[in-house]
């Protein structure tokens, strides 16, 4: 997974407990004792999930939460809460928010969703990365290259392309085969695929069976 946990809760006997707790399973993990300290360090190439407290001294934890929204941070976020503060945490979750934990916590749950939060963020990052790998691919395509392309995800055949485009039938195939070796594709089901679940609006042009 590879991220961090990010604790950020102005109460240094809830810092300090799930520090051991959390370093006591494997789980690596970086404090602050202020939304404001964090901000501070923050950094949109920081990984792994944020455990916030909901009420803190200065700003507060859903304040962190929108200024980080603001800053396009992906992170899932936990908040911790007090009973009075549930309301507010179902909200949150309306929000964008990934969980709430009610203190007293039980330590197994916390743990549970940490490291699932951690997947998700680990997951998303390898998304992001096959995105821009596929983008830059793209971005190696002709202008002609990428109308062939579309032709083929619409599911059009080569004479049709070619009719079409006012080009040779030959000149069509060779273009094919160009943009399945800058694409890193070997079919046009495996183009419509790839350019499906991560550029919809390119793969839904597919017709092929």
């Amino acid at each position: 997974m590879n991220g961090i946990v990010h604790l950020v809760d102005d109460d240094e006997a809830i810092r300090d407990a799930l520090t051991w707790l959390l370093r006591s399973r494997g789980l690596p993990l970086q404090t602050w004792a202020s939304a404001e300290a964090f901000l501070s360090d923050y950094s949109n190439v920081m990984s792994g999930c944020l455990i916030l407290d909901i009420r803190m001294c200065g700003m507060s934890g859903v304040e962190l939460f929108d200024e980080l929204h603001r800053r396009g941070c992906m992170m899932p976020v936990i908040f911790l809460t007090g009973h009075g503060d549930v309301p507010l945490a179902v909200n949150l979750l309306k929000r964008g928010a990934y969980d709430f934990l009610e203190k007293p916590f039980d330590d197994n749950a916390l743990i549970e969703r940490v490291q699932e939060a951690l997947r998700v963020d680990a997951e998303r990052r390898q998304q992001d990365h096959e995105r821009a790998r596929i983008q830059a691919r793209l971005a190696l395509l002709t202008e002609r290259e990428r109308q062939v392309m579309e032709a083929i995800l619409a599911g059009k055949l080569n004479k049709v392309i070619a009719d079409d485009l006012g080009i040779a039938m030959r000149t069509v195939e060779v273009h094919r085969a160009r943009v399945f070796d800058k694409m890193g594709v070997r079919s046009a089901v495996e183009l419509a695929q790839i350019l499906a679940r991560y550029f919809p609006s390119l793969g839904s042009k597919n017709n092929t069976p």
